[in-house]
C-alpha cells in the first residue's frame, strides 16, 4: 500500500463520551474512514501511521440522515466507522493534533 493511500484511508477520530468509554476499558479506538476500505487496509494503515500493534478491526458503515431546512430535504452522506482494537501495552494520544 502506498504513502498516499494511508492518509487518505483514515479520515478523523471520532471523539465522543462513549468513544472515550471505549478507549478507557476495551482499548478501542473509532475512527471515521473511506467508504470502499477493507478491515486489512485499515489494520495497515493504523499500524503504519500509529505505531501501534492492531488485534482487530471491526467496520459499520453509517447512513446518513435526511434532513429539512427551510431551502427544502437533503440527505447526508454515508460513512463508514472502523472500530480499532489495540494491544494493552500501545496507546494513541489525539491532544495537541490538529
Amino acid at each position: 500500500m502506498d504513502k498516499e493511500k494511508l492518509f487518505t484511508l483514515i479520515k478523523s477520530p471520532i471523539i465522543t463520551e462513549q468513544t472515550a468509554i471505549l478507549s478507557e476499558s476495551l482499548k478501542q479506538i473509532v475512527f471515521k474512514v473511506d467508504l470502499d476500505s477493507t478491515k486489512r487496509e485499515i489494520k495497515m494503515a493504523v499500524e503504519k501511521l500509529f505505531k501501534v500493534k492492531v488485534l482487530k478491526v471491526t467496520t459499520s458503515i453509517v447512513k446518513g440522515k435526511n434532513k429539512r431546512n427551510r431551502f427544502g430535504v437533503y440527505k447526508k452522506s454515508n460513512y463508514k466507522k472502523a472500530f480499532v482494537s489495540i494491544s494493552k501495552d500501545s496507546d494513541i494520544q489525539f491532544e495537541g493534533i490538529n
